[in-house]
């Protein structure tokens, strides 16, 4: 099956060891084991230690149980039964996606968004109608725009919550009205979550697996948790049937997930509020930082993100996005994501989780300042 490059994706291999300024990051600025045990207090050498004497077999294949409890203790309904782990959040995304979807199936996906939630349906051959958030909006889902594209034949929805690039994040009452729009049309209704609890307050971010009986969503440890090197995903389904296929497709391209990934996973989310507090302090601060910059530059302009690690920032500059990041990471470093990889023409995603201290971020956004002056 064919399918379309995967823009975002490519983009970052291309760049992101070649860069002095990674203000393309999108995760929370990354733990090293050694950070994550000084943060939780834990033991490391017996952490270790007991991990070393275990046989390296495939592991517990539907996942070890106090990972999955763990997770589902991120949630308020979800039991470990309802979840699968996966190879990160893109190998959860894609397989919720390839399982749900056949040839000639309707599909409704927002844009903009990570790409998978529409080229996936796409290459599996759905007909795919795109619902396009607004910059007037705050980019969040016009519930009545979604119901006029869905018909009693849509199989699937694609939401992403909070929303990557815009970090438009969509509330209770949003979310129960799309779910009502799914189970009027009996739709099942996707959500990537990765950057759920990466909020700028500490109000309870909602799950559509908590919403509605055909709620599908999907996260991982990569982006709150800080820990993208143990490439630990999963999905979520309380549908016994749809649970079942997500398992024989899985059966067929990963088996089970890596024992010291879960291993890693499992001791995370047993410490998951140490680890939530310090990346709640960090894009909160960030972000402060992050908007501070963008009012003192002229030629920019944003729409404030409400959660997660990125924002679209916008120039008024008469360059493509792709020639303006290019240039920009050739001429000093400053590395950023041309909005032309989520079809948003003259901006680029900035990723403001890209340190722990707002001072680095700065450097890395006066380096931006910097090549901005060049096009003056």
């Amino acid at each position: 099956m064919e399918i379309k490059d995967f823009e975002v994706e490519q983009w970052m291999n291309l760049w992101e060891t070649k860069c002095t300024y990674n203000v393309a990051e999108t995760c929370v600025y990354s733990l090293s084991l050694d950070q994550l045990f000084e943060l939780t207090g834990g033991d490391k050498a017996a952490f270790l230690d007991a991990f070393a004497t275990r046989r390296l077999t495939y592991g517990d294949i539907e996942g070890r149980p106090d990972l999955l409890s763990g997770i589902a203790k991120l949630y308020r309904t979800v039991k470990p039964e309802h979840i699968i782990p996966t190879h990160g959040a893109a190998g959860a995304n894609s397989l919720v996606l390839s399982t749900l979807v056949n040839p000639g199936d309707h599909v409704v996906s927002v844009m903009p968004t990570y790409q998978q939630l529409y080229s996936i349906p796409e290459m599996c051959g759905a007909k795919v109608d795109v619902l396009h958030l607004e910059k007037e909006n705050g980019y969040h889902v016009d519930v009545e725009a979604l119901d006029a594209l869905c018909t009693p034949d849509t199989k699937l929805i694609c939401i992403n919550n909070p929303d990557n690039p815009t970090g438009a994040l969509l509330d209770g009452e949003t979310l129960r009205a799309i779910v009502e729009v799914a189970r009027k049309n009996d739709a099942w209704l996707h959500c990537d979550e990765v950057y759920r609890h990466l909020s700028q307050t500490d109000a309870y971010a909602e799950s559509v697996a908590d919403l509605y009986e055909k709620g599908v969503t999907t996260s991982s440890m990569s982006k709150v948790w800080s820990l993208a090197g143990i490439r630990l995903g999963w999905c979520i389904t309380k549908d016994e049937q749809l649970r079942r296929d997500l398992l024989s497709h899985r059966d067929y391209n990963l088996i089970s997930c890596g024992m010291f990934d879960e291993a890693a996973a499992a001791y995370a989310l047993a410490h998951a509020d140490a680890i939530l507090h310090r990346s709640r302090r960090i894009v909160r601060e960030n972000l402060a930082t992050l908007m501070e910059w963008v009012d003192s530059e002229p030629h920019l302009s944003i729409v404030k993100p409400e959660a997660g690690t990125t924002a679209l920032v916008y120039y008024d500059y008469d360059i493509p996005s792709y020639d303006f990041c290019t240039d920009m990471v050739k001429f000093n470093g400053a590395f950023v994501t041309p909005g032309d990889c989520f079809e948003e023409p003259k901006s680029f995603r900035v990723g403001y989780g890209y340190s722990d201290d707002p001072d680095a971020l700065r450097s890395g956004l006066l380096a931006i300042s910097e090549y901005l002056r060049t096009l003056e």
